[in-house]
């Protein structure tokens, strides 16, 4: 049995509990929670998927997560996945940017997109999952717009980095654009 989610319909809420396979399977709407890593320079913490990773094996990526429990919040699965890829834990939850569906091949989802900044102190620590996580390194914008055009790079995950950093200043501590600031 794979993992339970909360299916969701198109104003996020909860309609049901099903398998993420099935939700996928059926493209039925569910949650994900991602966090866009940066140091305190600015950079992002880029990584290349482990090879035996189920979907997108072996492609690099700038943001980590994955699906929202039952009865979890998108905070609380954004920094347990934190964790549970990085091995990093969070001292404050993680800060909430910005939420919405996404369609992609592996079906629709809202995605809550989170921002964390790691300070000089953590960064020895991190530890990732090696059956997760194959490589990882600090990129500037500039190095990731050059690596995307040599490397194979999720779709998806270049799309919500460069709305998050668009909007990542921008934002309060609920998600909410600050000062009328649109896009």
């Amino acid at each position: 049995m794979s993992e339970l989610v909360e299916q969701v319909d198109e104003r996020d809420r909860v309609v049901g509990v099903v398998e993420r396979d099935a939700a996928v399977r059926g493209w039925l709407l569910h949650r994900i929670a991602v966090v866009v890593c940066r140091d305190d320079a600015g950079r992002v913490l880029v990584h290349r998927r482990g090879d035996g990773m189920r979907r997108y094996p072996g492609r690099y990526d700038t943001v980590i997560g994955g699906g929202v429990d039952v009865g979890e919040s998108y905070e609380q699965a954004a920094a347990r996945e934190f964790e549970e890829e990085i091995g990093v834990r969070l001292a404050e939850p993680p800060r909430m940017v910005f939420k919405r569906i996404y369609q992609e091949e592996h079906g629709p989802y809202w995605m809550a997109v989170h921002d964390v900044r790691l300070d000089p102190a953590q960064i020895p620590s991190i530890a990732p999952n090696p059956r997760e996580i194959a490589w990882w390194g600090w990129m500037t914008e500039e190095e990731i717009r050059v690596a995307q055009e040599r490397l194979p790079f999720i779709g998806g995950g270049e799309n919500v980095l460069w709305t998050f950093l668009r909007q990542a200043d921008r934002t309060g501590p609920d998600g909410a654009l600050e000062d009328g600031a649109g896009e």
